[in-house]
């Protein structure tokens, strides 16, 4: 066993990973003559469900482990969970990083190890920093101290401002192949046909096949966006069609969102002794913070209705893809074969330049949601083009 197992397909990484544990591991020995493959920032890129934080909270095992990540003692398992005293694990609450929780990040960064190796700060979406938020996480990645870690995960290098990214060493990974991720859901005791069904619909995505191997639900929306190019006959089934995928959205989104939100506005009203009893005074600064707690909780619940409207939009691209590969014959299989008469049925009543279009069309609607197009009306364009063809 490995902290490394939960990494599919990245063999180089792991490689690398590993050689930069042993260095780090003769640093923390006092040998620094042997620690030139160690670094104290890097920036793990990939698609996304290629496997970034995975590798990075890996990595941080490994760095925390004294057999380098051996994924059984006890420095492994608080690492991968997120419960290691010297490992924090960050995501944006909201649809960003803002100044404030960056300086709190670099603050705790420059803390000593509490267990005497290193002080690891886990970033997930680094993208999601705003300029001035990077501008100051910027000394730290400069000037660490000589314990801190920082390992930021984003999509492309690109997505970070030069003067981070030319500080940090850069891990690069791949989408697994299907049959990579069929053989890790497999080992997780998944069957083999669902597995292999699961990578993919998933399109190598992980998180998602995991997922859609085990969770009905999952499955049940991924069928219902899959129905929409045959809603899309009539202009009034493009309106309807469009506000059902942006209802299915949201809705996914509150399931995700909503137990969370009530642990963390249970949770602050404790701290601050604001329980709800009649008659008592509310604490002093408690209508502030929870009015900032409600901030950032809207924030996150417009990100995560995002994110999920996005996975809806890949799916469609995806079928569309699928309906291009039949009309011009080409020699691979599709990504959705549980829609194969339908497909067949999209391909023969259309040309492949309308399924480029529509292609287009799809890819168009992702990118004006990133820039915060409402969602209903740049899906609603979106079916209208798809009515078009």
């Amino acid at each position: 066993m490995s902290a490394f197992d939960a990494l599919v397909g990245q063999s180089d990484v792991v490689t690398l990973l590993r050689s930069a544990a042993a260095a780090a591991a003769s640093v923390v020995a006092g040998d620094r003559s042997s620690g030139a493959g160690m670094t104290h920032s890097w920036l793990f890129t990939g698609p996304p469900g290629s496997g970034r934080s995975v590798a990075a909270r890996a990595f941080a095992a490994a760095l925390q482990c004294a057999a380098g990540g051996c994924g059984t003692c006890h420095e492994c398992h608080t690492a991968l969970t997120g419960a290691h005293a010297d490992v924090e694990i960050v995501s944006p609450a909201g649809l960003s990083y803002g100044v404030a929780e960056t300086r709190s990040l670099v603050t705790r960064a420059a803390l000593a190890p509490t267990r005497g190796r290193w002080q690891v700060t886990i970033v997930e979406d680094a993208d999601r920093f705003t300029e001035q938020a990077l501008n100051a996480l910027l000394k730290s990645i400069e000037e660490p101290p000589p314990r801190a870690v920082w390992l930021l995960c984003a999509p492309s290098p690109e997505d970070l401002l030069p003067t981070i990214r030319s500080r940090c060493r850069l891990v690069t990974l791949r989408i697994p192949r299907y049959d990579e991720i069929a053989d890790h859901l497999e080992r997780e005791g998944v069957d083999r046909s669902i597995a292999a069904f699961a990578a993919r619909a998933a399109q190598g995505h992980i998180g998602r096949a995991r997922r859609l191997a085990r969770d009905d639900e999952a499955q049940r929306r991924r069928r219902d966006v899959l129905e929409l190019p045959s809603q899309v006959a009539t202009v009034g089934g493009c309106f309807t069609a469009a506000a059902n995928l942006v209802d299915a959205a949201k809705e996914e989104a509150s399931a995700i969102v909503e137990s969370v939100d009530a642990a963390e506005t249970s949770a602050l009203k404790e701290s601050l002794g604001d329980l709800g009893g009649r008659g008592r005074a509310r604490p002093r600064g408690a209508a502030a913070a929870l009015s900032d707690l409600d901030r950032r909780q809207r924030s996150r619940a417009t990100r995560t209705q995002r994110d999920a409207l996005d996975r809806a939009l890949l799916d469609l691209a995806a079928f569309y893809r699928d309906v291009l590969t039949m009309q011009v014959g080409a020699d691979v299989d599709v990504i959705n074969p549980d829609q194969v008469r339908t497909l067949e049925r999209i391909a023969t009543n259309s040309t492949p330049e309308s399924t480029l279009r529509r292609i287009e069309a799809v890819l168009a609607c992702r990118e004006a949601v990133d820039l915060n197009v409402a969602p209903l009306l740049a899906v609603e364009t979106m079916a209208l083009a798809l009515h078009h063809g």
